[in-house]
């Protein structure tokens, strides 16, 4: 028998209890762990420049969107200011038509001379120069968006469709704005004194009683 301490013993370890691992078992873990690290920071070295283009497209983005609201917001404004100034334009205009109106009226009487009539010049270039434009002559086909018919002169055949036979007042615009209708009377298409007088023969011709 041997003693305690003697070479030959075999130390038992207690029950529930496991033997430490072999050294060369920790060292093939080691690479393990090592090897998944460095593709673990491989992978990391790329996400930072995906994630600067994804941040540099949205950005992109926003700026492109930010660029097409301004240039929205500026169209409105112009078209807002032009707008305003075509309103303001015609309600100075529109103040004047009476005075105009006047002026005509001396100017068919000849009373527009001298000194009077320097003034009206100056007056009716000043508001052709805001391309003011006087319409409403007889002749001129009757058009209800331009033209105010309160009476109706006749009927002609010389005419095929509804035609401005006078005048009462002449209308204004500006472009295609209409500041006030022209006041008119208007002449309706007609039959032909011939084709009127024909029909009366042939209807004659049918009430004889010889035929």
């Amino acid at each position: 028998m041997t003693g305690p301490g003697e070479p030959g013993d075999v130390e038992e370890s207690p029950a529930g209890e496991t033997p430490p691992a072999a050294p060369a078992d920790d060292a093939a873990g080691d690479a393990v762990d090592g090897s998944a690290d460095d593709a673990a920071g491989s992978a990391g070295a790329d996400d930072p420049l995906a994630a600067a283009q994804a941040d540099l497209a949205e950005r992109t983005a926003d700026l492109q969107r930010l660029q097409a609201e301004y240039v929205n917001y500026k169209r409105r404004v112009d078209r807002d200011r032009e707008l305003v100034k075509a309103q303001g334009e015609a309600k100075v205009l529109d103040s004047l038509l009476t005075v105009l109106d006047d002026l005509g009226r001396a100017e068919e009487h000849g009373e527009l001379t001298g000194g009077f009539k320097a003034v009206a010049d100056a007056l009716r270039s000043a508001v052709g120069k805001h391309h003011l434009e006087a319409f409403g002559a007889e002749g001129d086909a009757f058009d209800p968006a331009v033209h105010e018919a309160v009476f109706q002169v006749g009927e002609s055949s010389d005419v095929t469709v509804t035609t401005v036979g006078q005048v009462l007042r002449i209308g204004y615009r500006v472009g295609d704005r209409v500041l006030r209708p022209a006041t008119v009377g208007v002449v309706e298409p007609g039959d032909a004194p011939e084709a009127a007088e024909s029909d009366t023969t042939s209807a004659g011709a049918t009430d004889d009683p010889t035929d």
